[in-house]
């Protein structure tokens, strides 16, 4: 069995986490840490919640000193991510007192002006790091340790021109460690770039197959929402999580479970940081049950104790519902994945098992369906009323 004490860390490094009550490394940690405390540069796969943060938090905390300048940077997808690794980091670091900041967009920069000036460390949106390297308010000369979080996420998020030009603001002499969901051949060759002689290490999923069910129902799009206030309310779940591919969508959806006396709170990009920070907390805390949410907004965040994700959208590319799904039925947790097709999710639906022929997602019939209340109805075909008996069960299409 791998141990902590086996890694070559410090006394102050091994106490922390012995304060935060892990014992044994996760699989990421195992492959990835020996690599790193040696200086070596890292591509690592591993998903959402595997322990990434812990790894190369170990090395910041052990090679950054205390008022010493800006030492290592994080690069990561979005606000909530960057905050989340920032308090993370924080945690590890604990006995080192590193001064960490977050740095984003959305919110005033002359803060983070002031922040930066004292930082040892600090965790970013690419956007946002940019502006301050163009007003020469943050110095990248003492930069020893760079990190790429999510990698795979800021290259889907249009980051990657961003991404290389602040690499290139960094000193060469530098430790790059990338940790992606998944190894595609852009981040591999974005890797060859900007890495020496990387140790490449992969973890195997969280998420156990056995542990997770997939279903589908084939419903009409003015019967979606009625749909999913049934199972909602029929079902006994845990958190849940409810994804859809735009903004005015997740108002609608979390409106609208509001409306029909289920607890639910929605977050996406057009809210504000605080708005959106708290949001997370409370569901993390399950102040909340029902999340609902864009792939932007949860992407990367580390939420416990999710029982059942379901996808009031399918997500045009595939990935994203693999991430989706991702987020329940691990650590030897039971979880579900429930799909609502409607005529606009089929080319989606088809790409999704073209693309990962493995899955098994079972057609489930539509139940009886009692009418609901609807508030903030954002389209005509929303109006039309409807009766909640009709194509009971039935499908125009089948895979």
């Amino acid at each position: 069995m791998k141990l902590f004490e086996n890694f070559g860390l410090s006394q102050e490094l091994l106490t922390s986490i012995k304060q935060m009550g892990i014992t044994t490394p996760t699989q990421i940690q195992g492959l990835s840490i020996p690599h790193i405390m040696l200086g070596n540069d890292v591509i690592g796969e591993s998903a959402t919640g595997s322990g990434k943060t812990l790894a190369f938090g170990c090395a910041i905390t052990d090679q950054v000193i205390p008022g010493q300048g800006l030492q290592a940077m994080i690069l990561t997808p979005t606000r909530e991510l960057t905050e989340q690794v920032k308090e993370s980091l924080r945690v590890i670091s604990r006995q080192k007192h590193l001064n960490i900041i977050s740095v984003y967009g959305g919110v005033s920069i002359n803060p983070q002006m002031q922040e930066l000036k004292r930082a040892d460390v600090v965790v970013a949106t690419p956007g946002r790091l940019l502006d301050h390297l163009r007003r020469r308010t943050i110095n990248l000369s003492k930069i020893k340790i760079l990190v790429l979080d999510e990698a795979d996420r800021m290259f889907d998020m249009g980051f990657i021109e961003d991404v290389e030009q602040i690499i290139r603001s960094c000193p060469s002499k530098r430790q790059t460690l990338f940790f992606s969901a998944t190894i595609a051949p852009h981040i591999k060759e974005l890797a060859r770039r900007y890495t020496v002689q990387p140790k490449v290490v992969s973890a195997v999923k969280l998420v156990d197959p056995s542990k997770l069910k997939q279903v589908y129902y084939d419903v009409q799009k003015n019967m979606r929402l009625a749909l999913l206030v049934h199972l909602l309310q029929k079902e006994s779940t845990g958190l849940v999580m409810v994804f859809c591919n735009t903004r005015k969508t997740t108002d609608f959806v979390s409106k609208n479970l509001r409306a029909n006396r289920i607890d639910a709170i929605e977050t996406h990009g057009g809210l504000s940081q605080n708005k959106r920070t708290k949001t997370i907390n409370m569901f993390n805390d399950a102040k909340v049950g029902v999340l609902v949410c864009t792939d932007v907004a949860a992407r990367g965040l580390h939420i416990e104790n999710v029982s059942h994700i379901y996808n009031y959208d399918l997500p045009k590319d595939p990935k994203d519902y693999v991430h989706r799904i991702g987020r329940t039925a691990r650590a030897g947790a039971e979880g579900k994945a429930v799909n609502l097709l409607c005529e606009y999710d089929y080319d989606n639906f088809s790409r999704l098992l073209s693309e990962y022929n493995t899955f098994s997602i079972e057609k489930v019939d539509r139940p009886y369906l009692e009418k609901i209340r609807t508030v903030g109805i954002p389209n005509r075909m929303q109006r039309r009323p409807y009766s909640m008996n009709r194509h009971k069960g039935g499908n125009r299409r089948r895979w």
